[in-house]
C-alpha cells in the first residue's frame, strides 16, 4: 500500500507522519505543496501537523489553496483515503473535505499534553480499537474547538461519523469531537496527534493503531 505525506511550508509533523505510515508497512512519497499531482498508485494522503503558511487569515485556509489541494479533493472524491491530523484536520474542514471549523480553544491558550480519547465509530481508521475502547494521544494546538451548526452536529451523531471523542474535553469543542470521518467514511479529521504516539520508548504506543487499522482495512478491500 502507498501513502503520500503533503508539506507545506510550516508543517512540522510530516517526517513523524512518514515514519508512522512506513512503521506500518506503507510505501510513502513525500510531496510539496506545490506540486499538482499526487503519485500514482496513492492509496491514501497524510496531511500533516504544524502551522502552514504560519497559520495566516485562519488556520489552514492558505493550505486549502495550495496547487496540490485540487488533486487531493479528487483523490478523494474517488473514494481514496486521506488522514488529516491537527493543522491537516483544520486543513479538511478549509477544502471541505469535511464539515464544520477548528476555532480558537475556550481557554484562549495554546493547549500542550496527553489526553484521554474514547472510540465511537468503527471505521477503516479505528478498527484495531475496539468500539468504545479508550486510548491516549498527545495535543498540542491553539485552534482546536471543533465547531459545527446544529444541523451538522446532529448528522454528524446520527450517522456515527464522531471517530474519536475527548474524556476530559481540553478545548471546549461540540460534543467533546476530537476526529470526524467524512461520509463515505474514508476521510479522517482528528486534532490529536496518533504519529507521535507509536514508539514506547518516546511515551506509548496508541496512535499505531490508526496506521494499522488503516494498513489492515486495504488490504481486505
Amino acid at each position: 500500500m502507498k501513502a503520500a505525506v503533503i508539506t507545506f511550508p510550516g508543517s512540522n509533523c510530516d517526517r513523524d507522519l512518514v515514519v508512522a505510515f512506513e512503521a506500518a508497512g506503507f510505501e510513502v512519497e513525500r510531496v510539496w505543496h506545490k506540486e499538482t499531482d499526487l503519485p500514482r498508485g496513492v492509496d491514501v494522503v497524510g496531511i500533516p501537523g504544524g502551522f502552514s503558511f504560519g497559520d495566516y487569515l485562519r488556520c489552514g485556509a492558505i493550505a486549502a489553496r495550495s496547487p496540490i489541494a485540487a488533486a487531493v479533493h479528487g483523490h478523494a472524491a474517488r473514494g481514496g483515503y486521506v488522514l488529516g491530523i491537527c493543522n491537516g484536520f483544520q486543513v479538511l474542514t478549509e477544502t471541505g473535505l469535511l464539515p464544520g471549523a477548528l476555532m480558537r480553544n475556550a481557554g484562549l491558550k495554546f493547549v500542550c499534553k496527553v489526553v484521554r480519547l474514547r472510540v465511537d465509530a468503527v471505521t477503516d481508521f479505528t478498527q484495531s480499537y475496539g468500539l468504545g475502547s479508550e486510548i491516549s494521544l498527545p495535543i498540542a494546538h491553539h485552534d482546536g474547538n471543533y465547531t459545527a451548526d446544529a444541523n451538522t452536529l446532529a448528522r454528524l451523531e446520527g450517522e456515527g461519523r464522531v471517530a474519536f471523542r475527548y474524556t476530559n474535553n481540553p478545548n471546549g469543542a461540540a460534543g467533546d469531537i476530537a476526529g470526524i470521518v467524512s461520509d463515505n467514511r474514508r476521510v479522517l479529521g482528528l486534532m490529536p496527534h496518533p504519529e507521535r504516539a507509536i514508539d514506547a520508548r518516546l511515551g506509548g504506543t496508541d496512535g499505531a493503531g490508526v496506521f494499522g487499522s488503516l494498513m489492515g482495512g486495504m488490504a481486505l478491500a
